[in-house]
Formats: structure tokens, C-alpha cells, sequence
């Protein structure tokens, strides 16, 4: 799956050229997706991947979208999106039920983060996953409250921000000297874009499943609301939930009604148990974290 067979972003191909070409490549049906997704996995048809991955350059366009403010070269941070997407497309098991998209987006996008933070040499801090959503989150939270971007937050706004996101007020000042000094959306293009700004360059905004998946936040977090969730299991349900959905080659029912000593039925009723319960789990701390719910 090498990147040079995609289309490229360059001085020589500006954006809104680029835009044009990647939707071009049609979105797919479930089943041609499906078919496409087994076809690699298990003849590693490099035809299949290639069309699994353009079919998803849109999703890789707007997630990186999301990024434009940190500074950086959007062909690089659409690069790295897509280097993301190609992992996600190798490692992308079509017999758990998911759409390619969903479970793409967290490989773009952990992708994309790790990249802004490799290329911010100001920002040290960003280990853990709280220091991660403060920095990649603070630009959307002070524009809900409507706070002045490049300027001093007040102490209530500090305060709120904190609050939301789960961090000291002491990181949301330091964060936020940081990021005050960072590139405007109002700020020109490269001279090859002419006079536009980077706030004129968005994808389409038509209604798809990019701009429905695009919200969701960073994958570790998620992974970590995830195993949060799986506490409300009990010890088998757990155990098959993981040998069923979470294993790199899940077990078959047959094979686990045989560990068990219970019947296919049984089993998948203990399955579709434990994801119900997971994924009530799942929505509720999304409620409680303020992020979008997920799909």
C-alpha cells in the first residue's frame, strides 16, 4: 500500500485541486465494502486496499480539517491522515460488523495528533490523555463559551474550561499562552493558494459519514472509556466479549461453546448481552464527558 499511488497535495497541485480529485473516487455500498475488506484480508489483493483506501481520502480530508490551526502544512497533516488510513485498512476485520469509516477515524486521527505534537516544539506535555484532550480541545471549548481566542481567558472561563475538560485551571493558562500564539484561521495560505485564508478551505459540507464520524474524539480515549465500561461485566461475560470482539482473531461460538460447555446459542446470547451492557456503559460516560455519542 504505498502512499505514492494516491493523489497528492503539493505546491505544484494546490488543495482545492485536490479536493476536486478525491471526490472523484465514489463513497461504497456496505457489501462492495465488505467484499473489498475480505478480498484483502484474505488474498491481500492490493487492487481491494487501493479502493478501500480513496474511497475514505474524504474522511482523511475533513478529520485533518479539524487541524488546520496548529501551524502546520495541511499537505503534511493530510499525509499523515492518510498513512493512518492505510493501517486501519490492513488491520480492518469486516466480520465484526463495523463500517470501515468507524473504525478508521481512530487511526487518522491518532495518526494526525501525533504528528502536531511531534512538530509542536512548545508543547512537551502532552502525554497523558487528559493533557491531550486539553490541547487538541481548547479552541472548541472557549468557542462554545465564546471566549476571545487570542487572548487572556477570565477566571470563570478558566475555570468552566477546566471543568470541562477534566484538567487543573493552572494547565488550561499554560495551554492557553501557548496556543494564543498559534497561526489565525484568517491567516493567508501559501502563495500558491493566491489571497485565500485557511478558514475558506473546508471540505464539502454536504451531510455524509465523514462529517458524522469526524466528532469523535481521540482513539486512547476512547479505548480507555471502553475497558471503564467493561468493569460492569461479569467474569465470563467479559471473557467471551473479549474473545469476540476484541481479539485480533476472534474465537468462533463453536469454539467457545465448547470451553464452556453450553450451546452456539447460548453463547451468542451471552455476546449480544455484554455488548448491549458495554455499550450502554459506553454512551452514558460519553453523556457525562460532553462528546458526542458514539455510532
Amino acid at each position: 500500500m504505498a502512499q505514492s499511488n494516491l493523489p497528492t497535495l503539493s505546491a505544484d497541485n494546490g488543495l482545492s485541486r485536490y479536493l476536486q480529485e478525491i471526490r472523484k473516487y465514489p463513497m461504497l455500498e456496505p457489501d462492495e465494502e465488505f467484499m473489498l475488506a475480505k478480498r484483502y484480508a484474505e488474498h491481500e489483493d492490493p487492487a481491494a486496499a487501493q479502493k478501500l483506501i480513496t474511497s475514505h481520502l474524504r474522511l482523511v480530508a475533513k478529520i485533518a480539517m479539524g487541524y488546520r490551526g496548529y501551524g502546520l502544512p495541511i499537505s503534511e497533516v493530510i499525509s499523515e491522515g492518510n498513512v493512518g488510513l492505510m493501517h486501519a485498512v490492513k488491520r480492518f476485520d469486516a466480520d465484526k460488523g463495523f463500517r470501515l469509516a468507524t473504525y478508521a477515524m481512530w487511526w487518522i486521527r491518532a495518526a494526525i495528533q501525533e504528528y502536531v505534537l511531534r512538530s509542536w516544539s512548545l508543547v512537551k506535555i502532552g502525554t497523558t490523555a487528559a493533557q491531550k484532550r486539553l490541547f487538541f480541545n481548547l479552541r472548541r471549548v472557549k468557542g462554545q463559551i465564546a471566549a476571545i481566542d487570542d487572548g487572556a481567558l477570565h477566571p470563570d472561563q478558566i475555570k468552566q474550561i477546566a471543568t470541562t475538560l477534566n484538567v487543573t485551571e493552572d494547565e488550561v493558562v499554560s495551554m492557553n499562552a501557548r496556543l494564543t500564539g498559534d497561526q489565525s484561521l484568517n491567516a493567508p495560505m501559501k502563495a500558491d493558494e493566491g489571497t485565500s485564508q485557511w478558514q475558506d478551505w473546508l471540505v464539502d459540507e454536504t451531510p455524509d459519514q465523514e462529517e458524522v464520524l469526524g466528532e469523535h474524539e481521540e482513539y486512547d480515549e476512547r479505548m480507555a472509556m471502553l475497558k471503564n465500561a467493561m468493569s460492569v461485566l461479569n467474569e465470563r461475560e467479559e471473557a467471551i466479549f473479549r474473545a469476540r470482539r476484541l481479539r485480533e482473531n476472534p474465537l468462533t461460538l463453536e469454539e467457545l461453546a465448547q470451553e464452556y460447555n453450553v450451546s452456539r446459542e447460548r453463547i451468542r446470547q451471552i455476546e449480544v448481552r455484554a455488548f448491549e451492557k458495554v455499550q450502554a456503559e459506553v454512551t452514558k460516560a460519553a453523556a457525562q464527558e460532553q462528546l458526542p455519542e458514539p455510532a
